[in-house]
C-alpha cells in the first residue's frame, strides 16, 4: 500500500505537510536551497519589517531551556530579518525560479495599512505563493504589537488590508497563545477574508535566573529581557490551540510549536492541522530530519490504513468534548507491572503526597491496594517507565489497560 503525503493548504498543493518555520534557517538562501533539495515542501521566510533599518541585534540571541538537564526548548531574543525587503524579494525570485513546485511564504510585519499592502504586493510580484502576517512579537515594546492589534478588531483590520492587496494569493495570519481569546481572534481572521492561520507563535518567557549573579538569562552585559519560547515545551499548548481553532473556525491551520518527531506531526494532523511548521527541531537535528519525518508518517499511515492526509486531518477531533460530556461512573484502579518496575518509589511518593495512600511496599515492590485506589492516575503520570496501567477492579489478567 502506498500513501499520499501531499496536502492542500489554502488552495495550494504541497508535496508534503512539512514546512520550515520562520527562523535563522529561513533567512539564509543557501540553507533554503539545501532544505528544498532535501525534501521540505516549503518554507516561511524569516519575518521582514517594512523598514529593515530598525533591526539592531544583541548577542547571544538564544538560550537553552531545560529541566533536570533534559532539553525542553529554546528561548530567543532574535528580531526580524536583518535583510532588506529587496534582498528577501530577490530570494523569493531565486527560489521560485529554481524550485517552482516548492511553497515560498514571506512573513511580513508592518505598522500602517500602506506598509502592509506595499509589502504584500511586492512579495506577490516576486512570486510568493502565500503571505504570512506576523502581528505579534514577544520582544520589547518597539516590537510588541499585541497591545495595538492582537485583539480581534485590530487583527481583522490588518488581515483585511493584506487580503485586499493579495487578491487571489492566500493570506495566513500568525496567532499567539497569549491572546486573551485566540478563538475570537481566529474568527476575526475568518471574517476578514483571509485564508488560514498559523498557530502558534513563540510564547513570551524568561529562561531562568543565574543564582550567582542574580541576572536573568540571557545575560547581555549585565542586563536581560523577555524572549520567545519554542520547542517541546510548547507542544501541549500548540495542540490545544490547533484543536480549538479546528473545531470552531473554518480556516486552514498551519501548526507550529514543539513539533519534533513524526509522532508529533501525526498528532497535530489528527487535531486539524494541514501543514506543520518546524524550527527548533531543525536547529537541534539538522535539515535532514525531513526524511525521518516523512518516512515515519508514511509507515504509520500504512499501519493505520490511511491512504492520504485527507483521511488523517481532524480525525481525532470528534473525541474532544466539553468536560461535562465525559462519561461518569467508570471505576478504574492502578496496576503496577512488576516486570517493568524498577522500584524507584516515585509512585509511592506520589500516592502518599497527593493520592489516597493506596500504594504499599510488599517484598521490595510497590503494590496497589485496590480498595483504597480511586483511579486518579497520579502514580501513572509520575512513573517514568510507564510501568503503571489503569484497569477495571478485579480484572488484572483479563482486560486491556485503560488509557
Amino acid at each position: 500500500m502506498t500513501v499520499d503525503l501531499s496536502v492542500d493548504f489554502c488552495g495550494i498543493k504541497h508535496e508534503n505537510p512539512f514546512i520550515l518555520a520562520p527562523s535563522p534557517s529561513t533567512d539564509n538562501l543557501e540553507l533554503l536551497i539545501q532544505a528544498f533539495e532535501s525534501g521540505w515542501a516549503g518554507a516561511v521566510l524569516k519575518t521582514v519589517a517594512f523598514n529593515s533599518r530598525i533591526v539592531s541585534r544583541v548577542f547571544p540571541m538564544v538560550t537553552r531551556v531545560e529541566q533536570e538537564a533534559a532539553f525542553i526548548g529554546l528561548q530567543n531574543i532574535d528580531l526580524v530579518s536583518e535583510h532588506s525587503v529587496e534582498t528577501i524579494e530577490q530570494n523569493v525570485r531565486i527560489l521560485k525560479e529554481r524550485f517552482p513546485n516548492k511553497i515560498v511564504i514571506p512573513s511580513i510585519m508592518a505598522f500602517t495599512k500602506d506598509d502592509w499592502q506595499t509589502l504584500t504586493k511586492r512579495f506577490i510580484a516576486a512570486g510568493a505563493d502565500i503571505i504570512e502576517c506576523s502581528i505579534w512579537h514577544p520582544h520589547g515594546t518597539e516590537w510588541t504589537l499585541c497591545t495595538k492589534v492582537e485583539e480581534p478588531v485590530g487583527t481583522e483590520q490588518i488581515a483585511s488590508w493584506v487580503k485586499e492587496a493579495a487578491e487571489d494569493v492566500p493570506v495566513v495570519i500568525k496567532l499567539s497563545a497569549l491572546d486573551s481569546d485566540i478563538i475570537a481572534t481566529a474568527e476575526a481572521v475568518e471574517r476578514s477574508g483571509a485564508d488560514g492561520v498559523s498557530a502558534i507563535n513563540t510564547i513570551k518567557s524568561i529562561t531562568g535566573v543565574n543564582l550567582d549573579t542574580l541576572i536573568p538569562y540571557p545575560n547581555i552585559a549585565g542586563l536581560s529581557t523577555y524572549g520567545g519560547l519554542s520547542g517541546p515545551a510548547l507542544k501541549p499548548i500548540a495542540l490545544r490551540c490547533t484543536a480549538e481553532i479546528a473545531q470552531k473556525v473554518d480556516l486552514d491551520i498551519a501548526a507550529s510549536g514543539g513539533i519534533t518527531t513524526w509522532q508529533d506531526s501525526a498528532e497535530f494532523l489528527l487535531l486539524g492541522a494541514s501543514t506543520l511548521q518546524i524550527c527548533t527541531a531543525v536547529l537541534r537535528f539538522g535539515l535532514g530530519i525531513i526524511e525521518d519525518l516523512k518516512q515515519g508518517l508514511e509507515s504509520w499511515m500504512v499501519e493505520k490504513g490511511f491512504q492520504s492526509l485527507t483521511d488523517v486531518i481532524g480525525k481525532s477531533l470528534p473525541y474532544l468534548v466539553e468536560h461535562s460530556w465525559l462519561p461518569r461512573g467508570i471505576q478504574v484502579v492502578a496496576h503496577i507491572q512488576k516486570e517493568i518496575c524498577d522500584t524507584c518509589g516515585a509512585c509511592y511518593t506520589a500516592c502518599r503526597s497527593g493520592g489516597h495512600n493506596a500504594i504499599i511496599w510488599t517484598n521490595g515492590f510497590p503494590e496497589v491496594e485496590a480498595d483504597n485506589c480511586i483511579g486518579c492516575g497520579i502514580c501513572r503520570a509520575i512513573c517514568a517507565l510507564n510501568a503503571i496501567i489503569l484497569i477495571r477492579p478485579g480484572r488484572e489478567l483479563k482486560c486491556s489497560p485503560l488509557v
